[in-house]
């Protein structure tokens, strides 16, 4: 079983940055593809990034392509998520999941486990 929690959410300026992280626990962290979600109000949840269980492949949606990475510590068991060009539609509250699939996945279907979420608000 693994537990996640995201930190690094907040209020930032159009054009500006946030760096979100998601600590997990649980000694079979690098077991796990890791994905980042969001939910914006009104409106379903959708995919932003994978990255595949050994870090070797990422996948970022065409919306955030250019201005996100994902990336994964697995010695401190962590998913981070850099957010640069902020823009207003980023607004939304984000949520980090884990599957035990050892490939990128866009459904959120195939995730196993979810965090709480943290909210992301970006002015204009």
């Amino acid at each position: 079983q693994v537990q996640l929690v995201e930190s690094g959410g907040g209020l930032v300026q159009a054009g500006g940055s946030l760096r979100l992280s998601c600590a997990a626990s649980g000694r079979t962290y690098s077991s796990y593809t890791m994905g980042w979600f969001r939910q914006a109000p009104g409106k379903e949840r959708e995919f932003v990034a994978a990255i595949r269980r050994r870090g070797g492949s990422t996948y970022h949606a065409d919306s955030v392509k250019g201005r996100f990475t994902i990336s994964r510590d697995n010695a401190a068991s962590t998913v981070f998520l850099q957010m640069n060009n902020l823009k207003p539609e980023d607004t939304a509250v984000y949520y980090c999941a884990a599957t035990r699939r050892d490939v990128i996945s866009l459904n959120q279907q195939e995730y196993d486990y979810w965090g709480q979420g943290t909210q992301v608000t970006v002015s204009s």
